[in-house]
């Protein structure tokens, strides 16, 4: 696709609600036209869509979405800043993620642990 999509379009192609557009527009992610009442949106607004859902699914808020994208310079070949600060974000979710996990698998240890016990008591109880 190219050129000017309409919410209809953008929503069929991301399988996202037309309420899901307007809250990232309200949110300053996406930027349409209007002609009358109707959205149009550019090219840029599909990638920024694209690059939004894509940061949602790493964990990223939408706030770290716009941070990120809106750091884009099209004019210099090579973004760096935009680059280390996409690299610190995922160390940040990374590090976060991995402190979930540890705290799940521990967790897991004290619910088997204690079923190990339950059964266990049962067990050794005189039918």
């Amino acid at each position: 696709m190219t050129g000017g999509y309409s919410i209809t379009e953008l929503s069929q192609e991301f399988d996202v609600t037309p309420r899901t557009l307007r809250f990232y527009e309200d949110r300053g992610l996406l930027a349409p036209a209007r002609r009358g009442t109707t959205r149009i949106y550019s090219d840029r607004d599909y990638t920024r869509l694209k690059l939004t859902l894509r940061g949602t699914r790493l964990g990223f808020s939408l706030e770290e979405c716009k941070e990120i994208m809106d750091m884009y310079d099209p004019s210099r070949r090579l973004n760096s800043r935009q680059l280390l600060r996409l690299c610190a974000k995922i160390r940040e979710h990374r590090n976060a993620l991995l402190a979930k996990l540890r705290d799940i698998e521990a967790t897991l240890d004290a619910m088997d642990e204690v079923e190990r016990k339950c059964l266990d008591t049962l067990l050794s109880e005189p039918a």
